[in-house]
């Protein structure tokens, strides 16, 4: 009976944990500004293509990929990680994942910030990143 019941107690963590996947938890809005504030990330989009992202203390942001170079700013905003870039529209804000040490899971909510506040869309996975300076975290081929 004590082995029945201990496999049932596992099999609900296992279900539980399993359960927890499939609803991400999202990093606080403090969580964020401290894990990106002032630091730079690699990061690759489902098809491949690599950029890097820096994000400055004081609000600006830098982006660079095999295509462009774009400035602006970027900023917290309803609990969201927003990257809105200067004369380029494919910016916006994400929820934000931690999907293990260092690795971060990027799902797309809004086009700008005002739009994130007013109506936001269902999260869509876009993207995953690491800080730059710590070794990457990330399991190729998982994402949400």
């Amino acid at each position: 009976m004590r082995i029945l019941k201990a496999m049932t107690v596992i099999g609900c963590s296992v279900l539980t944990a399993a359960a927890g996947n499939a609803n991400p938890v999202w990093m606080a809005p403090e969580d964020l500004a401290a894990t990106f504030g002032g630091r730079s990330i690699a990061g690759e989009y489902e098809n491949g293509d690599t950029f890097e992202e820096t994000y400055a203390e004081d609000g600006s942001i830098s982006y660079r990929d095999v295509r462009r170079a774009s400035a602006g700013k970027w900023s917290i905003r309803a609990g969201t990680l927003c990257t809105i870039y200067d004369a380029d529209p494919s910016g916006g804000c994400y929820r934000v994942r931690r999907a293990s040490q260092n690795c971060f899971e990027f799902h797309f909510i809004a086009r700008t910030e005002e739009q994130v506040e007013t109506t936001p869309g269902k999260p869509d996975w876009t993207a995953r990143g690491w800080l730059s300076n710590q070794p990457k975290t990330c399991v190729d081929g998982e994402s949400v």
